[in-house]
């Protein structure tokens, strides 16, 4: 019997570092522990109880252990007094918790045998757990990995967000058409949580600021009559890799203050007394409320200073166990700001070092400096946020003094060095002073930081020679480059356990924890033997996916064809309509070329798209409309299906992922920060296809040219043809007639049975001179290429080599890599 990757583990020389934790752990021990979770914690009587009772009293029965755990390590950060860090997010996409966490302790085997005597298999249980809706997307899933990569490498930390009730929304496809409904992820209750009571804090909204002199004439602030909520903390435990080492995401609920307003209770409207009180615990109520009206512009900056202020009232707790002043708080203390979603931090901080402490301005501000850094994810100038002054002065009135205090000695600073400058101090400000003045919170978070790094080498280049090229110019070396990982334990061991089991039969088990030890898998990419187990094992996770889209969508899909995947937040600029335009094409070449050889395809779609997002949202229906046509029309046969997988989420991700054959990473040159997709893809030795943007780049250096597929303009060039148009949409449209049947196919109603008007608003957008995506500039350069994809698909021993390479050299992208490059050059924590 073929062993999984877990006994492989244990039988290596390291036997005791996955046996350490667990040494008095049996399968006999487990199964009383499920068994005592169903009556203790379930109140189900064994004999009756269900999967989800079974789900729920395994997950109480491994957070008993990891508990244990955590408190061990917390004691060990008191008692070494090491630096800690502060992961600030306002999103933790982490999934599901039940096989990761198996996984990470070691127990995997072991909890499959007490529940195979059970009588439940282990597969069907994991299925139950819902998924953590507490992200949106790769921002969320990048802290996830982070928080998995610290743990493993002992660094002394805490991530921390919101507990949100509800997750970004449960997708549905009705008629072709999203449709969203909530995602009540929380509606069973989450086993791996702790509610801390002892733990609630009072954040304050609205108010006055009164000032005055204290007796040393020192200009002071009190922020009074304000509107308080309380944040209380729920602490979910993320276990290391086989480490003992347990770290926690605290994430904060809203908890009503038990004050009532009572001249209101008074005048005898208890009801209204009371409503006030619950409505302020809608601040933790969903993730990222619609800010396309006032109102959910207001309630996302209220959830941004919730969190940081309860965030940093527990930091002042933790610290001053240990510690009578503030002179070394930095040397403490390093807090990291995911996006610009906790800057408000900056403010938050001065406001508790000047108004609480007494400190002067200038040692306040000097801690803030030493103490924050920001991590910068996006190009796109409409992307980074600004909240108006009206709003940000009626919500946090305190802050906005501040921040225009910091604004005013920055631009002090401006006129000093760049003396006459106007434009510098103009664009450069906090303070946008058009027609509705705003403040600009990357700017805040630039100047308040001691560190901003991007993503990859291109999005930071890109930061310093254009985004922010003034800053760069002011504050040389401030900007550096930590290009994002994902963590192998989830992304390959977790997800795709028979490749793991695969490599690690060869090459051994260490690969998990330093993932350059992939690089010896090179030697094996052409050997025949080797390369016919690696496409079984797809083969395996193909048919396991086609029973999937079976199952969800009623379609049949060939599983010898090529997997064509493109998985990710449905947006313009990552060019899910590219993608679209070439099933089009395939789909005209069919029709009027039946004889001719083709490559069959399945194209794999997934993705939400924000609710108020009209444009994405048509083109899901785009999708949904050209796959309704392609997939009923007999002269197709298997050569081509379209599918759209609704509601995707990370757990769909792990089912996906290891399936795929080819990797679509599309998006304009120049628009994406990184992707962590294409590495996930990549790592599960599928081939890409994509633009020179982001992390694509740093995958073509690591895995060589040969073995990806690079097409259209680069960063460069697409900015040139913004600005100079040396070619047009319509001129491409008019001279070649694969463009003009595409685009007339759509207008002309065929994939909307004659409607020409449903999706004549693409077609234009496609024929715009101004179009910012470029979609027909790049779709010459996208056809030739998928072309050359097809031929490559078909010499199966070629492919498999290149599929093999791209696994071998993905030692770069491990989270570990980008979490080790944090600490040392960021936090400064030297011994990881």
């Amino acid at each position: 019997m073929t062993k999984t990757v877990m006994e492989k583990v244990k039988t290596n020389d390291e036997q005791h570092l996955y046996s350490s934790i667990f040494d008095s752990t049996s399968v006999v021990q487990f199964k009383e522990k499920i068994l005592h979770h169903l009556l203790s914690s379930q109140g189900r009587d064994p004999l009756r109880a269900g999967k989800r009772d079974v789900c729920m009293a395994l997950s109480y029965a491994l957070r008993d252990v990891l508990v244990k755990k955590w408190i061990e390590t917390q004691k060990t950060f008191y008692t070494k007094n090491k630096k800690r860090v502060y992961y600030l997010s306002l999103e933790f996409l982490v999934g599901r918790s039940l096989g990761n966490s198996l996984i990470n302790m070691g127990l995997l085997d072991e909890v499959s045998e007490a529940l195979h005597q059970l009588g439940y298999d282990l597969e069907d249980i994991r299925e139950i757990e819902e998924d953590a809706g507490l992200g949106n997307g790769g921002l969320g899933r990048l802290a996830a990995c982070f928080m998995d990569s610290i743990a493993t490498l002992k660094i002394p930390a805490y991530g921390y967000g919101i507990r949100y009730e509800y997750g970004l929304f449960y997708q549905k496809l009705i008629n072709g058409y999203q449709v969203e409904s909530p995602d009540n992820w929380l509606r069973y209750g989450t086993p791996w949580e702790f509610e801390r009571a002892s733990y609630v804090f009072p954040v304050h909204f609205n108010g006055k600021v009164n000032s005055y002199l204290d007796k040393n004439g020192n200009y002071r602030a009190e922020w009074v009559d304000t509107d308080d909520v309380m944040a209380m903390a729920c602490d979910i435990l993320v276990p290391g890799f086989n480490n003992d080492h347990v770290i926690n995401m605290r994430l904060w609920t809203a908890r009503a203050s038990r004050e009532l307003d009572l001249s209101v209770f008074n005048a005898g409207d208890y009801i209204r007394a009371v409503q006030s009180k619950v409505k302020s615990e809608t601040i933790s109520k969903v993730l990222y409320p619609s800010d396309d009206i006032r109102e959910g512009q207001e309630l996302r900056l209220r959830q941004q200073y919730f969190f940081v202020a309860a965030t940093f009232q527990d930091i002042m707790r933790r610290y001053n166990k240990a510690n009578d002043t503030f002179d070394r708080f930095s040397d403490q203390i390093a807090v990291q700001l995911n996006d610009t979603h906790p800057a408000i931090a900056i403010p938050e901080l001065m406001r508790i070092l000047l108004d609480l402490e007494g400190l002067s301005w200038e040692k306040s501000w000097d801690i803030c400096i030493k103490t924050f850094a920001y991590t910068n994810h996006t190009l796109m100038k409409e992307a980074l946020e600004t909240w108006s002054v009206n709003l940000l002065g009626r919500v946090l009135p305190r802050h906005l003094q501040i921040i225009y205090e910091i604004n005013q000695r920055f631009l002090d600073q401006l006129i000093v060095q760049y003396p006459g400058d106007t434009r510098r101090q103009r664009e450069m400000s906090i303070i946008d002073e058009g027609e509705t003045r705003r403040v600009r919170m990357a700017h805040l978070a630039i100047i308040g930081s001691h560190s901003v790094n991007g993503v990859a080498e291109l999005h930071t280049h890109l930061l310093k020679t254009k985004i922010f090229k003034d800053f760069d110019e002011l504050y040389p070396g401030k900007f550096n480059s930590k290009t994002n990982g994902i963590t192998p334990r989830r992304w390959l061991l977790k997800c795709n356990q028979g490749l793991a089991a695969l490599i690690s039969d060869k090459i051994g088990t260490d690969w998990v924890t330093d993932l350059d030890e992939l690089k010896q898998l090179e030697q094996y990419a052409v050997q025949p033997a080797f390369q016919k187990n690696w496409q079984q094992v797809k083969i395996d996770k193909k048919k396991r996916l086609a029973k999937l889209i079976r199952e969800v969508s009623g379609v049949e899909v060939n599983t010898d064809s090529m997997f064509d995947v493109q998985v990710k937040r449905i947006h313009e600029y990552k060019r899910q309509l590219l993608n679209v335009l070439h099933i089009i094409a395939l789909y005209h070449r069919i029709i009027s070329e039946p004889d001719k050889e083709i490559t069959p395809r399945t194209v794999i779609f997934a993705g939400k798209a924000a609710p108020s997002y009209a444009k994405a949202k048509l083109i899901i229906k785009l999708i949904t409309s050209v796959g309704e046509v392609v997939n009923n029309d007999p002269r197709v046969g298997d050569k081509l299906n379209v599918v759209f997988i609704p509601n995707y989420n990370v757990s769909l991700a792990e089912k996906i992922i290891p399936a795929a054959d080819l990797s679509e990473q599309i998006s304009t040159a120049g628009t994406e920060a990184s992707g962590t997709g294409n590495m996930k893809f990549s790592l599960n030795g599928a081939l890409t296809v994509g633009t020179l943007d982001g992390a694509n780049i740093e995958i073509l250096e690591e895995v060589g040219a040969e073995n990806i597929f690079i097409f259209g303009l680069t960063a460069a060039e697409a900015e040139y043809e913004r600005l100079h148009k040396s070619r047009t949409p319509v001129s491409i449209y008019e001279k070649n007639p694969v463009v003009k049947r595409i685009v007339d196919s759509i207008g002309q109603g065929m994939f909307s049975y004659g409607d020409k008007g449903l999706f004549q608003s693409i077609v234009d957008d496609l024929l715009n001179e101004n179009d910012p995506y470029l979609l027909l500039l790049d779709l010459e350069s996208y056809l030739d290429c998928q072309e050359t994809i097809g031929r490559e698909f078909r010499n199966t021993s070629l492919w498999t080599e290149k599929s093999i390479l791209n696994v071998a050299r993905m030692g770069k992208f491990s989270s570990d890599r980008t979490i080790k490059e944090y600490a040392r050059d960021i936090w400064g924590i030297e011994d990881v």
